[in-house]
């Protein structure tokens, strides 16, 4: 597939709500199989359609787990908290502290347009609170405690 362009953050697109998609297409198809692609290229773990300018309430995530693919996504329930650094492929080099609940339970429609429900904690449930806010034109550098600061990379 393609590796799509990412938009950065002060990029109009970014602080609008996408709409629903109402059906499968080929160009939905695709346009999932770009973001994929692009999330891995550039080594996210998510991805919002709006980071690739695309209005429409798609995420893909990979957490180490294999990619879930939420269509139209929903956040049905959340329990606990747990707070530290979190970055954006929006927001290349950068992180901040954000604190967000530990465990988050959402329902969305996969890439048959069939119902599911995915859980997660730690990780996967901050993923699923990032990707979703980004789905209603919120970036998480407004949630942010004490400022953002640069990524520091473990020596590989």
């Amino acid at each position: 597939m393609a590796i799509r362009k990412i938009r950065l953050e002060g990029d109009p697109v970014l602080a609008k709500k996408c709409r629903p998609v109402e059906k499968m297409t080929d160009k939905i198809h695709e346009l999932i199989e770009d973001m994929l692609d692009t999330m891995y290229e550039l080594n996210g773990v998510g991805l919002a359609a709006p980071q690739v300018g695309i209005l429409k309430r798609i995420v893909v995530i990979d957490v180490g787990d294999g990619p879930i693919v939420l269509i139209n996504p929903q956040i049905l329930e959340t329990d606990g908290e747990q707070t530290g650094d979190e970055g954006c492929l929006s927001v290349p080099g950068m992180a901040g502290e954000v604190t967000r609940p530990n465990y988050v339970k959402v329902t969305a429609l996969n890439e048959d347009m069939q119902a599911f429900e995915a859980e997660g904690t730690e990780l996967l449930a901050r993923a699923f609170c990032h990707e979703i806010d980004h789905l209603d034109g919120v970036m998480y550098t407004s949630l942010v405690k004490g400022g953002l600061h640069p990524i520091e990379y473990e020596d590989e």
